[in-house]
């Protein structure tokens, strides 16, 4: 027989792991795999110290979603552990966070926490624990496809999160199932309401896990406190308009902060980690229509690629038309669109449209962009 997951097994036969979080989106997926009879266990991720995180703030992987995991489990009567990635967690995560940042980049965290922790130390884990596949709470679609899993956009395209798993590699797809992928949030509440769960009007995390309360200035300034190095603020013409009091304080597109006077809003175009400076400019001045990429992933063959592809640029964005031109481990993107405000640092995901939906091709990191509306590239950082 094939179990609802794929599986030539029967559920009892199938050991399943749940990646659990805490939230009610994890808590759900392991209370429906016990109901389903698989043999399930949790697994918690302890990732960094909770005496450095703000009370204030609702994150995952705190000390407090560690104990609501751990009661979820004992209450389906599941086992659980817990795996300690906290110096992990620094290194590959935390560390490039604040590189990137100090590099005038925009970096998305959640992207490098599932490919290396999660899709990849979990995934080991997993394995030697001898599962048949690795569960996630992650609103994504999965497909077999001749033998291979596919990765496609949620049912619910308000909850996907097909962008933060770009990077997933297709031997973890392959391993991967992921059961909310066909529902929405609301239907989520009400599974957890039905089972009985403890966090099912649990709030969602909003803020990154190590950044309380958004506060991404704080974290620089607690690990790399020569960061913020004053510096120059330039006009695209390079004329010195005032001074700033740190890079990090400054993303692609922003306009509060600036505090320079101006007959029209002033945006900031451009970080210049180089020579520590930003270039301010109208809106206009934003507009990107070619992306440079490093360290892509692809999940699909390069013929996909000869289709109509789109790409997206930030997780909350839209669909955007594309030509993609694929070059080994790196790519050249033509946006048919307008778009503003791309940064080097965030993640260029592609997707193409079929009968099954709006299928993940990969994706990689934007490492320069090339504005529109300007005579030159944006310049290394």
């Amino acid at each position: 027989m094939i179990n609802s997951l794929g599986i030539k097994k029967s559920p009892k036969n199938t050991r399943v792991v749940v990646a659990m979080s805490g939230g009610v989106d994890s808590s759900v997926v392991a209370g429906l795999m016990k109901e389903e009879g698989y043999n399930v266990t949790g697994i918690t991720l302890k990732l960094y110290d909770d005496a450095k995180v703000s009370s204030n703030g609702r994150q995952c992987c705190a000390g407090q979603d560690i104990v609501d995991a751990k009661r979820v489990s004992e209450n389906l009567d599941i086992d659980h552990k817990i795996l300690y990635y906290q110096k992990k967690f620094k290194a590959e995560v935390i560390d490039s966070f604040i590189d990137s940042y100090v590099a005038g980049e925009t970096p998305i965290p959640c992207v490098q926490c599932n490919q290396t922790v999660k899709f990849r130390d979990l995934f080991k884990f997993s394995k030697e624990l001898k599962a048949d596949a690795l569960v996630t709470g992650h609103y994504v679609l999965r497909h077999d496809n001749k033998g291979e899993g596919a990765m496609y956009r949620a049912e619910d395209k308000d909850r996907d999160q097909s962008y933060f798993l770009f990077s997933t590699t297709q031997k973890q797809l392959d391993y991967l199932r992921f059961p909310l992928g066909s529902i929405n949030k609301s239907e989520t509440r009400k599974i957890a309401s039905k089972l009985k769960l403890n966090v099912a009007l649990k709030p969602d995390s909003q803020d990154i896990c190590f950044v309380p309360n958004g506060n991404y200035a704080s974290v620089i300034e607690k690990y790399r406190p020569q960061s913020f190095k004053k510096g120059n603020i330039l006009d695209l013409e390079g004329k010195k308009l005032g001074f700033h009091d740190g890079i990090i304080n400054y993303t692609i597109g922003q306009r509060r902060g600036i505090k320079i006077s101006s007959a029209e809003p002033l945006y900031v175009i451009d970080i210049r980690a180089k020579d520590n400076s930003i270039i301010v400019g109208p809106q206009d001045c934003l507009n990107i229509n070619k992306l440079y990429l490093r360290n892509i992933n692809l999940l699909s063959n390069i013929e996909n690629f000869e289709k109509d592809i789109f790409i997206k640029v930030r997780s909350t964005g839209k669909l955007l038309k594309a030509k993609t031109t694929i070059q080994k481990n790196s790519a050249v993107v033509e946006i048919l669109q307008d778009e503003k405000g791309i940064s080097p640092g965030q993640a260029c995901v592609f997707y193409c449209r079929d009968n099954l939906g709006e299928r993940v091709l990969g994706g990689g990191w934007i490492n320069k962009t090339v504005n529109k509306n300007l005579s030159t590239e944006s310049t290394d950082h």
